[in-house]
């Protein structure tokens, strides 16, 4: 009886269910729909709100047509029948909408163009992709410009070649191209259109006519658009697309037919040939890439995870500084919780080994654990930063981006190179600085380091995609050959840019590998041009975006190029260098690869990117200010144990994410823990592997755990991954194995101090894990001492090799 008390008053309580409440509207898209021409049709989308959700309606709706004369409606395409103004009726359940439909020029002809017209099919039908005629090559000795990029050769190639065998006009369904695209001769692509297809009436229609190029006031494609732009879907759900295409003379077109679909994110949500997305059951955020004619429209779609969350959680979760804020922003969407917050022993070595490389020393573990101030972590951070260390460790990660192989452009030179980056991290130069010094750099390599990337790079085109990539996270070496398939830019953008290299020139000795050992002169002559490689027309210096200064006496095209890519207002510039630094600490970058920022591979948190990118240029590029915001942030200072509603997060920093440590910083924090001393190759005594000049210094270990291959060009990827070879080498390496048991290292010192069994203990796992043992590690560890018989020294020494071969050791946490 109690239970059903409690159980009527609970129901008393709760709100009307929803079959009470009222239900959501609908709402249509387009709202106004028009036209022009008996070719046209537009494509409907009925959305209804659901809760938080807003629910793709459009395939249980009934769409008809209440004047047939005018307009006929399938599925949900509305098509013209007659001139004049017609209506359609949407209904679902006992809700109902009902539209006007204006029609114009039906009865008219509508010349065709074939860059317009047709061109697009060939692009939608794969015709001109890369496995198909638009590889180098072609296909059986048919060849199209990659996705159309160049349609006068294409027009040429269908028109001209073979004298014109591939088109019939007398007889268009005979036509070679109508019959292999619809199979009716075999062809190796099979099948692509259907006789009752529009497709296949438009390129029959273009041939009856005489083939004809160009049209005379053809309007201009400004740019596609597509419905919706963004959309939270629940899983397993879908929404159809509708993507327009804008031109010059204001006209619009729907050519969610035409239109090739590509989504970053399959698993979260894929999608079909038709622009039907299909969302899955993993959580997090996809870009779903709509392409029409080189213009490119991106839908980003968000699956949250399933369930409810409070939504006064998150307002009370604490906010250091911005970061916070907008992380918690993106959690909400995605309905993600934060885990805890990490003990202290796992945020101070995460700190060291973030900034200065190396993890703490035990008496430097110990000070920070037992400090009880509030602000520990905060003065922490604002300590490394100002190490020498901070210097060496963040000059290795530009050392990676830039430095050459010495074999190649000579020894000096690199080791000027080198020189010329550490100084600039001493000296915490402004970001904007250094590039700009790089990308003007002109004088001796044996005097200025910094020119040794144009004796690397001597060519205007090798230089721009290399600062394409390095400092705007703009890749582009697809332009060099052709339109960037999923980008917006061309050939032109690319030949122009590189443009401003194109004046360079070099006084002495060139390469001569393996020596390349003499002095060379980098500076700006005159003369020098960049020819565009199909017209070979003359290429002025232009900038991918916006206005670069005016090129005159005074201001060179480097500089001209270096004041337009390191102005603030370049975010292309700073959320670059936002986006990398935040991958380091992160663990992940908020862009993968991190330098590779284009709209079809867009930012999990786009917001938090422009934000950062904006903190970092208002405080003047300085990069320990942008490594000060990250690493005081609470996001920053979060544990790696998974909560119930995060376990599924992998980027979208719920949860701090485990790295593997660099192999500088693994080696010089085994070197620390065991006090051994290491020398290399061309280095003083003493020196960090993180001070090497070049990664042709030999070391076994190094190259074990992923430092870049020296015959790469830059810039050289590390490898991350963990290997077989690793855990080997760990466990079995005599060198290591010299390092632990060697008679001056710190095992050996420990073993003779006169520190009890318990003390030496506490001294290793403050030494290797940066924290002290807990009861039972503590028990565990006694108990190997207090053996009978047991060697004092083979314990300790087996202790430290065993837990350096950990996880908690290898990987920062």
């Amino acid at each position: 009886m109690k239970f059903i008390s409690v159980l009527c008053l609970t129901l008393l309580s709760l709100p009307l269910t929803t079959a009470h409440a009222e239900t959501a509207p609908l709402t249509v898209f387009p709202t106004e729909i028009k036209l022009q021409g008996a070719h046209s049709h537009q494509h409907l989308v009925v959305d209804q709100a659901e809760g938080s959700f807003i629910a793709d309606r459009t395939h249980e709706a009934k769409i008809e047509s209440l004047t047939p004369e005018i307009c006929l409606v399938e599925g949900n395409i509305v098509s013209p029948v007659g001139n004049g103004t017609g209506k359609i009726r949407i209904s679902l359940g006992d809700q109902q909408q009902e539209l006007e439909v204006i029609v114009s020029g039906v009865g008219e002809v509508q010349p065709i163009d074939f860059h317009r017209d047709i061109v697009p099919i060939l692009t939608r039908y794969g015709c001109n992709s890369g496995p198909c005629h638009g590889k180098s090559r072609g296909q059986n000795g048919f060849q199209l410009s990659l996705l159309g990029f160049d349609s006068a050769f294409d027009y040429n190639a269908l028109t001209k070649e073979a004298r014109g065998r591939r088109l019939f006009p007398p007889v268009p369904e005979e036509s070679l191209l109508i019959q292999k695209g619809a199979a009716q001769v075999p062809h190796g692509g099979g099948k692509k259109l259907t006789p009752d297809s529009p497709e296949y009436n438009m390129l029959l229609r273009w041939i009856a006519s005489g083939t004809p190029e160009k049209q005379p006031e053809t309007p201009k494609l400004e740019k596609v658009t597509v419905y919706p732009p963004a959309r939270i879907m629940q899983n397993e759900k879908e929404q159809q697309l509708v993507v327009t295409a804008h031109y010059s003379d204001g006209t619009k077109t729907d050519v969610t037919r035409l239109t090739q679909y590509q989504s970053n994110e399959a698993a979260i949500a894929d999608i079909d040939e038709t622009g039907l997305i299909a969302s899955g059951t993993v959580t997090g955020k996809a870009a779903v890439m709509a392409r029409y004619q080189n213009m490119i429209a991106v839908c980003t779609v968000s699956v949250p995870l399933p369930g409810e969350v409070d939504e006064q959680i998150y307002e009370q979760l604490p906010e250091y500084n911005f970061i916070d804020g907008l992380v918690w922003k993106n959690l909400k969407e995605l309905k993600l919780l934060p885990s805890e917050p990490a003990p202290d022993h796992t945020f101070l070595r995460r700190a060291y080994l973030d900034i200065i490389g190396r993890a703490p020393t035990a008496e430097e573990a110990r000070a920070f654990l037992t400090d009880t101030s509030d602000d520990k972590r905060v003065r922490l951070i604002d300590h490394l930063l100002e190490q020498p260390e901070y210097a060496e460790f963040w000059s290795t990660k530009w050392a990676d981006l830039l430095r050459p192989n010495p074999y190649r452009v000579g020894i000096k030179a690199v080791m000027n190179y080198d020189a010329w980056i550490r100084e600039s991290f001493r000296e915490n130069k402004p970001y904007d600085q250094f590039a700009h010094e790089l990308i003007t750099a002109q004088g001796s390599t044996f005097r200025n380091g910094a020119v040794t990337l144009y004796r690397d790079r001597r060519t205007p085109d090798e230089i721009t995609t290399m600062v394409g990539q390095l400092f705007l996270g703009i890749r582009l070496d697809c332009a060099r050959c052709h339109h960037h398939p999923f980008e917006i830019w061309g050939q032109e953008d690319f030949y122009s840019f590189a443009a401003y290299f194109a004046q360079i020139k070099h006084k002495g000795t060139g390469l001569s590998p393996p020596i390349s050992g003499s002095e060379e002169m980098i500076f700006d002559g005159p003369g020098g041009e960049v020819k565009h490689p199909l017209t070979n027309e003359v290429l002025a210096p232009k900038p991918l975006f916006g206005e670069a200064p005016e090129i005159n006496e005074e201001t060179s095209r480097r500089e001209a190029l270096a004041i337009w890519m390191t102005s603030k207002e370049n975010p292309f510039f700073s959320q670059t260098m936002a986006n990398r630094v935040w991958a380091d600490l992160m663990g992940r970058g908020m862009v993968e690869p991190v330098d590779d920022l284009r709209g079809t591979n867009p930012a999990v948190n786009q917001e938090l990117l422009t934000a950062l990118g904006e903190d970092f240029a208002a405080h003047d590029f300085n990069i320990k200010q942008l490594i000060r915001r990250i690493c005081t942030s609470y996001v920053y200072g979060l544990s790696s144990h998974p909560v119930e509603r995060n376990m599924v997060d992998t980027r979208n920093y719920s949860r701090y994410y485990r790295q593997r440590l660099r192999a500088e910083v693994l080696f010089d924090s085994i070197i620390q823990v065991t006090g051994a001393k290491e020398s290399f190759q061309a280095m003083p005594a003493g020196v960090s592997s993180k001070e090497l000049w070049t990664t042709r210094i030999d070391s076994l270990f190094l190259d074990a755990f992923g430092r870049p291959d020296p015959n790469q060009d830059p810039p050289c990827e590390r490898t991350t991954d963990t290997t077989i070879v690793q855990a080997l080498h760990l466990m079995n390496s005599e060198e290591l194995y010299k390092k632990v048991t060697g008679e001056n290292g710190n095992a050996a010192k420990l073993i003779a101090s006169d520190k009890t069994n318990e003390e030496i203990i506490d001294e290793l796992y403050l030494s290797i894990y940066s924290r002290f043992p807990d009861a039972e590690e503590r028990a565990a560890a006694l108990a190997l001492y207090n053996v009978d018989g047991t060697n004092r020294k083979v314990v300790t020494e087996d202790l430290m090799w065993a837990m350096l071969n950990t996880p908690e050791f290898v990987f920062k946490d």
